[in-house]
């Protein structure tokens, strides 16, 4: 990875982080657990889903980067950092993960769900900051995206991340999202 590779996925997960971080700040139990319809996840789902992908990328990236490098697969995967990047965040279409990557309230305490959505970022960030492995001839596919290199993977998990805090937005620009209770009084 080149030393601009290196500071764009940087700084696109620390990014991502921070947006997550402040979108899920002083938020009452009642709104971290509400669902706009039995079809929508609620902010708390979205937390943990992020959190799961991205630990389950991790590792297949650790993995793969244990396999021989297949350079003369690099023109399959040309030009997909901008797909990345644009598609995987935009809310127009809804995509099914696949069920391993489903919210099961793993983690039903909000506080530890943020506790290890904070640990797998770091994960994530301390890996792609110290790296040395051959990312860019290393691949593994995506479901949707086709076939991806370990550096596409790495832009994709703050792109994935940025997806889902627009989905919490979302939730919380529902009408029926509850009104934080201690605004209330300190409105009273």
């Amino acid at each position: 990875m080149e030393a601009t590779e290196r500071e764009r996925v940087v700084e696109h997960l620390a990014e991502s982080r921070e947006r997550l971080v402040l979108t899920v700040q002083d938020l009452s139990d009642e709104q971290r657990n509400f669902r706009a319809a039995q079809d929508r996840w609620s902010i708390a789902e979205c937390v943990e889903h992020i959190t799961v992908v991205e630990t389950s990328v991790l590792r297949n990236i650790q993995q793969v980067l244990q396999s021989p490098p297949q350079p003369e697969r690099q023109n399959e995967v040309q030009g997909k950092e901008q797909v990345i990047l644009e598609r995987v965040p935009a809310r127009e279409r809804r995509v099914k993960g696949p069920q391993e990557a489903m919210p099961q309230g793993r983690w039903p305490d909000f506080e530890e769900l943020i506790r290890q959505f904070e640990a797998t970022r770091e994960r994530s960030v301390r890996f792609s900051a110290v790296t040395q492995g051959d990312l860019r001839n290393h691949f593994f596919p995506h479901p949707f995206l086709g076939l991806l290199d370990c550096y596409q993977w790495l832009l994709f998990l703050s792109a994935h991340c940025e997806r889902h805090v627009r989905q919490m937005e979302e939730v919380k620009a529902d009408p029926q999202y509850p009104v934080h209770h201690q605004a209330e009084q300190a409105g009273a």
